[in-house]
């Protein structure tokens, strides 16, 4: 389904020569602000074309893939366009994963390259000869130190390519990958496609956010992330704004330090940074910032920090849910239109359903499972045919949400389907801490959900029953997880328990433990 106002992509469509030529007039204007300086328009369009160049003269063909391993930077938007521009397929990979994780990603999409930042290399080294790869070229971006043998400088191969001519693709040519986890902990490789970016800029980032060439954006969401990369990429690049990157992670004091030196009058966070900078004694006036809309996803937003936000500084957080599997946002309140507690209405240009157990549709006010209609649905998950039969229905797309609306059209989360967690935005999957966490010596079994800290916002708690005669304390425990698992999957609270309640077959009774954390009115 799309809008009538909203004209479709031609046939044959390559994204980064779109945005390129949309951008020919600001040749002049700041494109990108990074850690370590600017980029204009002109010298964005530059390095974008260069590069696709030097991976042709890397021998790189079209749909080949590379991995991006990168922190966020000038040149991960190089890197990215670039290799849309050359018909090259990139992998944006999370840069808080282990060598493990990467191994898996290396192998399961083949990638003949690997552009990775130089504070990142340590782990891919790892990754890389813990099992055979495919990988034929190493591209290492801001670094002054010796490269690993045969391995490129970034900023030297740019700097020594000839620019490209675009490929001609095709609108649903497979563009790019992001990672999307399942419920197993196994990532699965959603693949994407060069019309795909342009309909989320247009429905979303132009028709509902209304970005502006005058706007400075700043997301604490990271590129690598479906939400991110269009918050800092495809959106504000579509219109001519400016970019404001942050390789460090988003902590208050980090975001603060943009707010008030760029001051970005677009600002798009997560609730629980948004909650965690209202609660830092160091929070910004509002005289002091240029903020004039705020966006939030990737968990539902408690409605006391938005109308908390909105006392402070006087604007607006516009909440939705987006996915991986749709790009971004499909289901948003709107500026002017905001009713905090709930998800909002349906992005113009996309279609929602929330259905019953028996797969129709429910009453308004019934919770049900939401599917999405709209024209940036991914083509499919690699390799992966079962779960593609699963998530990708016709033409309707199983969130794996359940949501409510109200007689007004408004919608609100009601949970996963699943056991999946969201923590921090990013999904963590309780099996998965689970079997790390029954590999510790002392412990005998454990199970994980998730549990609401003060702020309403999901964090891991894990029930664990040690061994008998065993002993370990929480910090512990976390300490152990946090080294064999991403940091952000250990769980924040811990509570020991004589045993676990279970079925007759031996199954773990989640729900009782859920209970367990639910006040009794």
């Amino acid at each position: 389904m799309t809008t009538p106002h909203v004209a479709p992509p031609p046939e044959r469509f390559n994204f980064a020569r779109h945005l390129l030529a949309l951008n020919t007039t600001r040749a002049s204007k700041t494109a990108l602000i990074d850690d370590q300086g600017q980029l204009s328009y002109g010298q964005l369009a530059d390095q974008v074309q260069r590069f696709a160049g030097a991976l042709a003269a890397l021998g790189l063909r079209r749909e080949e893939r590379v991995l991006l391993l990168m922190h966020d930077c000038s040149d991960w938007v190089v890197a990215f366009l670039g290799a849309l521009h050359a018909g090259v397929v990139p992998v944006a990979v999370n840069t808080l994963l282990t060598a493990q994780d990467y191994a898996y990603m290396l192998g399961n999409s083949r990638a003949q390259a690997v552009i990775v930042s130089a504070a990142l290399l340590p782990t891919l080294q790892t990754a890389l000869a813990s099992q055979t790869t495919e990988v034929q070229h190493l591209i290492v971006s801001r670094t002054t130190d010796p490269l690993p043998a045969g391995a490129h400088n970034f900023s030297a191969l740019v700097a020594a390519s000839q620019p490209a001519q675009a490929a001609d693709t095709h609108g649903d040519e497979p563009a790019f990958w992001l990672f999307s986890s399942g419920s197993t902990g196994a990532p699965k490789g959603t693949v994407h496609t060069q019309a795909n970016l342009y309909w989320t800029a247009e429905l979303y980032g132009k028709g509902v956010l209304g970005l502006r060439e005058s706007d400075v954006v700043f997301s604490a969401a990271k590129l690598f992330f479906a939400y991110g990369l269009g918050n800092a990429l495809t959106f504000p690049l579509s219109v001519g704004a400016s970019v404001v990157l942050m390789a460090e992670r988003p902590t208050p004091q980090a975001c603060f330090k943009r707010f008030t030196k760029q001051k970005p009058t677009v600002f798009y966070g997560a609730p629980t940074g948004y909650g965690g900078m209202l609660a830092n004694p160091d929070l910004p006036k509002k005289s002091e910032v240029a903020l004039r809309l705020c966006s939030s996803a990737g968990e539902a937003l408690p409605q006391d920090i938005g109308q908390r936000w909105t006392n402070h500084f006087g604007v607006e957080i516009i909440d939705g849910i987006g996915s991986t599997e749709m790009l971004h946002v499909f289901l948003s309140n709107r500026p002017g239109d905001v009713r905090y507690g709930t998800t909002g209405k349906p992005v113009p240009g996309y279609e929602i359903e929330l259905r019953g157990e028996d797969g129709q549709p429910v009453p308004d006010g019934e919770i049900g499972d939401l599917f999405i209609k709209g024209p940036s649905a991914a083509l499919m998950y690699w390799n992966n045919r079962a779960k593609t039969r699963d998530t990708f229905q016709g033409g309707w797309t199983k969130a794996g949400d359940k949501y409510t609306r109200d007689l007004d059209g408004y919608c609100t989360y009601a949970g996963r389907n699943d056991d999946m967690l969201k923590v921090s935005g990013i999904y963590v999957s309780p099996f998965e801490v689970e079997a790390t966490l029954v590999q510790h010596p002392a412990v005998l079994e454990a199970a994980v959900i998730g549990k609401l800290d003060a702020d309403g916002l999901t964090k891991t708690k894990a029930f664990v029953v040690l061994k008998n005669g065993a002993q370990a304390t929480e910090a512990e425990l976390q300490a152990f997880v946090k080294e064999k698992l991403a940091p952000y999957k250990y769980p924040r609270f811990i509570e020991f328990l004589p045993e676990l309640p279970k079925t007759a077959t031996g199954k773990i009774q989640r729900f009782r433990l859920r209970e367990r954390e639910t006040p009794q009115g």
